[in-house]
């Protein structure tokens, strides 16, 4: 089932990193982190959490490190929730900016040459 809230006020653009979810009750919960806005993230987990369960989320990506608050909006049993980011630090912050600017980057080079390989 596809979330059917308000419209997105920003794009999502596609993005693979490692991230933990940590609710208030402390354990930590391992996810794979799939597509990234400047509000919020989706995330593949295997989560029993459920929406509007308050949580700290981290991602890595490469050599750097993203943290956030952040309220669970929606929740798939099994299968991921969608995350909006409450509060960022400027330095985290800062981070994410640069990660969005190489995934729009990315998904713009996609969309103009879809046949090419990305060479790694």
């Amino acid at each position: 089932m596809e979330y059917e809230g308000p419209q997105r006020q920003t794009p999502r653009y596609p993005f693979t990193a490692a991230a933990a979810i940590i609710p208030e009750s402390g354990t930590s919960i391992g996810a794979d982190v799939k597509e990234l806005s400047l509000y919020g993230c989706y995330l593949d987990c295997a989560s029993p959490l459920l929406p509007r369960t308050r949580v700290l989320v981290k991602i890595f990506a490469a050599t750097e490190y993203f943290e956030a608050n952040a309220t669970i909006i929606y929740a798939n049993p099994s299968i991921g929730v969608g995350l909006v980011f409450r509060e960022i630090k400027p330095h985290f912050l800062a981070v994410l900016r640069q990660w969005l600017i190489r995934a729009m980057q990315e998904n713009q080079k996609e969309k103009r040459d879809p046949d090419q390989t990305t060479e790694t």
